[in-house]
């Protein structure tokens, strides 16, 4: 063999993962901390792929090699032409094959200690997918209920400022979860979800209650492990019982964006439509464009999020009704502050 192998328990050992798959690929997924250097672009891949079904391997080999070869002489000249002799990277490709092979063999060769991962990504993301089958079930959750606008985020932020476990779903979906909750960030492949999502939970301490907003098992496109789900729905919850005011000022506070785009928030709330009907989109969409965001917010939350909210709630969450619950008149990150402190002692 020409070139030394090593598995996902020898991550660590390693100075520089390297992710020799095209940047598309990369993107959708990677090993954390590993790096993108491609012997196939995107087109390049496409190509040679092409040749193989099209005219025959042996075609599109010959292709293939020379584009190979020519993209690890470009990363050995522009990124690893400094790295000392003691150097020592591991290298992976879909299923630790020709691509990753190659670079290996060639790194090999100039002497450095290039291993290839057995199984390449695809062994890593079994890995992932068997883990939170099975990792979220060791936690002890506490699951901050509340109707829309209660601030429920802005708890796990000031828990986490206090050194609590926080599992931030939304944060890592990158979505709020409703019909305005889409951030201006794109969300994360799923799969790329679900490795955060992992090395998240890996970070945690077993023998520490980890605080975690009540979702559903969608935020956004995004769909949540289902042990991890379950788990939460017969975990111990805590109910923020928020004045409507506040909620109403926090939700006009939070989405102030949609207030200077009054098109896109109309366009938005289209997807109210099966539910409330053309005639109820069109009292709201004149209270948009004449500027009444208090009035709008408030029968949003009357006629659609709260109704919503029970239902979803009280039907998953089992230990809901024994909740502690936490009244506020304001969901000030000063007030939120305090809630923490309470959770905490």
């Amino acid at each position: 063999m020409l070139f030394r192998t090593a598995n996902l328990t020898q991550l660590d050992q390693f100075d520089e993962i390297i992710d020799v798959r095209t940047p598309a690929e990369f993107a959708d997924d990677h090993i954390p901390g590993a790096i993108n250097c491609p012997v196939l672009s995107d087109e390049e891949r496409i190509t040679v792929g092409t040749l193989y079904k099209q005219l025959s391997p042996f075609e599109a080999r010959k292709v293939g090699a020379a584009l190979v070869a020519k993209n690890i002489a470009h990363h050995i000249e522009t990124r690893f032409h400094t790295h000392p002799k003691s150097w020592k990277p591991l290298i992976y490709c879909w299923r630790g094959g020709q691509r990753s092979g190659a670079m290996s063999i060639i790194l090999s060769q100039i002497g450095w200690a290039a291993h290839k991962l057995e199984g390449g990504y695809k062994t890593y993301r079994r890995d992932v997918l068997d883990k939170l089958e099975t990792l979220p079930g060791t936690f002890n959750y506490r699951v901050i209920c509340g109707a829309t606008g209660s601030g429920k985020s802005r708890l796990l932020d000031a828990l986490a400022a206090q050194g609590a476990q926080v599992l931030d779903l939304e944060a890592l979906a990158q979505h709020h979860g409703s019909v305005l909750g889409e951030w201006k960030r794109a969300q994360p492949s799923q799969k790329w979800f679900e490795t955060q999502l992992l090395q998240t939970l890996q970070g945690f301490d077993p023998a520490q209650p980890v605080f975690v907003e009540a979702e559903s098992n969608k935020i956004g496109r995004i769909s949540l492990p289902t042990a991890l789900v379950g788990t939460m729905h017969q975990s111990a919850c805590v109910s923020l019982d928020t004045a409507r005011e506040a909620r109403i000022a926090l939700l006009l506070e939070e989405y102030h964006h949609f207030l200077d785009a009054p098109d896109t928030l109309i366009a938005r709330l289209q997807a109210l439509h099966t539910f409330h009907g053309a005639k109820q989109l069109q009292h709201w969409n004149e209270l948009i464009r004449d500027g009444e965001f208090h009035t709008l917010v408030d029968e949003l939350l009357v006629l659609h999020y709260d109704p919503s909210y029970l239902r979803s709630q009280a039907n998953h969450f089992v230990e809901l009704p024994r909740a502690r619950i936490i009244s506020i008149s304001d969901a000030s990150s000063g007030k939120m502050r305090e809630v923490a402190r309470s959770l905490l002692v």
